[in-house]
């Protein structure tokens, strides 16, 4: 995996993105650990299935409310202290979560774990201050691979860990985001001088006037509605292929997480590797489009499938879609903000992406009870082929000079 040239230094200690590389994975690596635990522990406290299901539905609305937050206070106060302060919280949330003796307990731990995580509209904004335009796809790449390495590997810990007790992963879960603390502290340096910010007078990202603001730029909106529909499409898949797989092909937990495990890989290769080769040679709008209608044919690829190598297959090609079309698509709204604003916009980005991993698997699951599995992952797929029709025209539209490219580098504290 390849690090972009222009913030990659000879010395590992001085090259921000690879700090950057390792905060996201350690922080989403502790989010896999606990995440597939979740339901055991709302049952071992007697929560009825919906009160389950509305402890991840609560995470994913902190989310949403809060990743434009998150961006907009990094524009006014800088990367380096919203991204460690979103690290603490990530750790008492786990700690919070180790201790519950109540629902409500767990409530609050999500409710928490939400709002800290809620970071990565933060560390894309890092991503934008530190590398010119031609290199800021690949940096955006470097966030989905950290994110699915953290989650390939996450899951498997957790599922190990669990047998030493059953408060073991989440305790290791809170000591491994107090060493990710530690390690941004002494190393991760600032990307955003004070100089560059705007004034600290805030106003909430998702309020009226700022998100007329966000969507003012010519291409915003149609950026936007494409991140929101390829987000849309994947999510349906994240969300219902457990059960999708064993209706349609009767596999097991065992056979399923291994697939997951498999998309997570692809992910890692396309975003970590893939993506920085292409932007050498292939724009970044005609990178969303191909990867859109990649997103697409393979989603309604998938319930047709008929036998392990296509399955195998059309997963492939729905994650290397959504892997080809996300970094672009982050880069591309990055463009559409001038460098005092580009936390905010990203953030908004990241609320949308939010509502569309809840809106997913939500009607994802209802379409696969009331209709089936084809009819479903159809539907999916025409949300993604949607995205790509809206996205044909970006190319005209939203290139633009971009501001400065590749800030220098400040180490506060």
């Amino acid at each position: 995996m390849r690090f972009p040239r222009a913030v990659s230094p000879p010395a590992f200690r001085r090259s921000p993105l690879v700090v950057l590389f390792l905060t996201v994975f350690i922080d989403l690596m502790g989010f896999g650990i606990v995440i597939p635990l979740l339901p055991a522990y709302a049952e071992r406290l007697h929560a009825t299935p919906f009160v389950a299901g509305s402890l991840v539905g609560i995470y994913s609305l902190m989310q949403l409310v809060f990743a434009p937050v998150w961006g907009a206070l990094s524009d006014r106060l800088g990367r380096r202290i919203v991204l460690l302060v979103s690290l603490a919280g990530s750790a008492v949330s786990y700690l919070m979560l180790g201790v519950a003796w109540s629902i409500a307990m767990l409530f609050a731990a999500r409710v928490l774990a939400g709002v800290a995580c809620a970071n990565i509209a933060v560390a894309q904004a890092y991503i934008a201050d530190v590398t010119p335009p031609n290199e800021r796809a690949r940096g955006m790449g470097l966030i989905g691979a950290a994110f699915g390495l953290g989650m390939v590997i996450g899951p498997g810990l957790g599922a190990g860990l669990a047998l030493f007790g059953p408060r073991v992963p989440e305790l290791f879960a809170a000591g491994l985001c107090l060493a990710n603390f530690g390690l941004a502290t002494a190393w991760l340096p600032e990307s955003l001088p004070e100089a560059s910010r705007p004034p600290r007078q805030f106003r909430h990202p998702l309020a009226p006037e700022s998100l007329r603001a966000a969507a003012a730029p010519p291409g915003a909106p149609a950026l936007f509605a494409v991140f929101f529909l390829v987000t849309l499409g994947f999510a349906v898949l994240e969300g219902t292929f457990p059960l999708a797989a064993e209706r349609l092909f009767g596999y097991g937990e065992s056979r399923i997480y291994g697939l997951f495990v498999y998309m997570g890989l692809v992910a890692v290769v396309v975003q970590g590797w893939l993506v920085g080769r292409l932007t050498r040679r292939v724009s970044e709008p005609a990178l969303v489009v191909v990867g859109a209608a990649g997103l697409g044919l393979g989603l309604a690829w998938v319930p047709f499938t008929g036998g392990s190598v296509d399955l195998l297959l059309a997963l492939a090609l729905v994650v290397t879609g959504q892997g080809l079309a996300g970094p672009p698509l982050s880069s591309l709204i990055s463009k559409t903000a001038g460098g005092q604003t580009h936390g905010e916009v990203l953030g908004v980005s990241q609320s949308l992406s939010a509502a569309a991993r809840a809106l997913g698997p939500h009607g994802g699951g209802l379409a696969l009870e009331r209709v089936g599995a084809s009819p479903a992952y159809v539907a999916a797929a025409l949300c993604a082929l949607g995205a790509c029709g809206l996205a044909l025209p970006l190319g005209r539209r939203t290139e633009r000079p971009a501001s400065a490219p590749g800030l220098p580098l400040r180490r506060s504290g």
